[in-house]
């Protein structure tokens, strides 16, 4: 092509109406409705599971077994007698300080009746008074010792697995078995510190975990520590949970939802948001007489759920807000409002409408 036929074409384009490549009527576009809704915010965390008491039972003496009154994961009560230690020695302490006392208390009263006939002195019944006292702290010591040689349960629950028998020698701090409380669990979870404001004494919790087929169990939280981690700038919350079948055990990890208490928020699709840099902006429906027009308007955002994000500021409950088509639109645009998604449709089904 000669140069003489470029400068022709391009003395052509200049003579086109401007009109030519203006917006050939309005722009269809998909449109929501801006609604108040209560939604209720959840924080997730992980968490382990502790027994609401837990405890290692291990002898207090150096002796050996003579009998075990428990099985491994039996149920026993606060009371029970479960581990018997070799005790002859202190049974027969025991017999001769019973004597001893039964003696002094017997002679404490002769000595009483003796003071009364003027026969005795009160010095004389102080001693024996004494005697007595001394008798009873020597059967208190001996009992003592006597239960030492019994491994008590201090508490309701369930035994772990039996690690002596009968005969075997144990030595103070040697572990015999395991015992927990398991009628209710303690779960501490870490949350992280921008959470802090939100936590509550009494938030109700749903923790599920995969070895339980992510079977959920409910609680309530009942404690928050006090102090925040400096290193990961989280704090472990704590939350009990009731456990009448005894499917949680200690040191079960469960993912935890916290649950806050319902709000007023207005909630958008995702897909009218239009993000650039850190900046996010909509399109909303303004009617100048006939026509129909778009407004951009800045938002500022809240929490987001799947599909749908907050408006914190920026738009008024009963606005409408472009949620497809947006992308083409340029604020003074005339649009036409190709139909409403208030239910959460997408596109596609949008179209089939």
């Amino acid at each position: 092509m000669s140069h003489l036929t470029l400068k022709a074409l391009s003395l052509i384009t200049l003579l086109i109406p401007l009109s030519v490549f203006a917006q050939r009527g309005p722009l269809p576009v998909f449109i929501q409705d801006v609604k108040t809704i209560s939604i209720e915010e959840t924080i997730e965390a992980l968490g382990t599971l502790k027994a609401n008491e837990s405890t290692v039972l291990s002898s207090s003496v150096t002796e050996s077994i003579t009998a075990i009154h428990f099985n491994d994961n039996q149920r026993v009560q606060a009371g029970d007698v479960l581990v018997e230690m070799t005790s002859a020695e202190e049974h027969a302490q025991l017999k001769q300080a019973m004597a001893t006392l039964d003696e002094a208390e017997r002679q404490y009263g002769r000595f009483k009746a003796l003071e009364k006939d003027k026969v005795a002195t009160a010095a004389q019944l102080d001693q024996q008074k004494v005697l007595v006292d001394a008798a009873e702290a020597q059967l208190r010591a001996v009992q003592s010792r006597l239960q030492d040689r019994l491994l008590i349960a201090p508490f309701d629950g369930v035994v772990g697995l039996r690690n002596i028998s009968v005969g075997a020698l144990v030595r103070p701090g040697d572990v015999i078995t395991t015992l927990d409380d398991d009628s209710v669990m303690k779960l501490d979870m870490t949350v992280p510190s921008i959470y802090l404001a939100d936590l509550r004494v009494g938030m109700p919790v749903v923790a599920r975990a995969t070895a339980l087929r992510d079977q959920a169990f409910n609680g309530k939280l009942v404690g928050i520590d006090s102090r925040v981690d400096p290193v990961t700038r989280s704090l472990v919350a704590r939350a009990i949970i009731e456990n009448p079948e005894g499917k949680l055990r200690p040191g079960l990890l469960m993912t935890v939802l916290l649950s806050q208490p319902q709000r007023e928020a207005m909630m958008i699709s995702e897909e009218a948001i239009i993000q650039v840099g850190r900046q996010a902006h909509v399109f909303v429906i303004e009617h100048d007489g006939e026509r129909t027009l778009v407004a951009k308007r800045d938002v500022a955002l809240g929490v987001r759920r799947p599909g749908e994000v907050e408006i914190v500021s920026g738009l008024n409950a009963g606005d409408q807000v472009v949620v497809h088509g947006g992308m083409k639109l340029r604020p003074g645009v005339e649009v036409k409002i190709s139909g409403v998604s208030n239910n959460g449709e997408r596109l596609p089904q949008l179209l089939a409408q």
